[in-house]
């Protein structure tokens, strides 16, 4: 009986690992400090664009599948809902 045990990934690791798949397309996962973007965006380089807003880091690190299922994200990544 082998139990995995989570693995710690902090956002910043996890958002560079995003930007590494992004980069393909001339795109980032960037960090908004206050608008009516949400907190984290993709902004098209190439297009100068905003491609998504209110990016879920966690969710789009599972889809692109830089985040494995044995990897938990910790630390603090969201501001509070007002």
């Amino acid at each position: 009986m082998n139990k995995r045990r989570a693995v710690p990934v902090t956002i910043r690791a996890l958002i560079q690992r995003i930007n590494r798949k992004l980069e393909q397309n001339d795109q980032r996962l960037r960090t908004a400090r206050a608008s009516d973007l949400g907190r984290y965006y993709i902004l098209d380089f190439k297009h100068n664009s905003v491609v998504k807003r209110h990016v879920d880091p966690e969710a789009l690190g599972r889809d692109f599948g830089v985040l494995k299922d044995y990897e938990l994200l910790v630390g603090s990544w969201s501001y509070p809902n007002p």
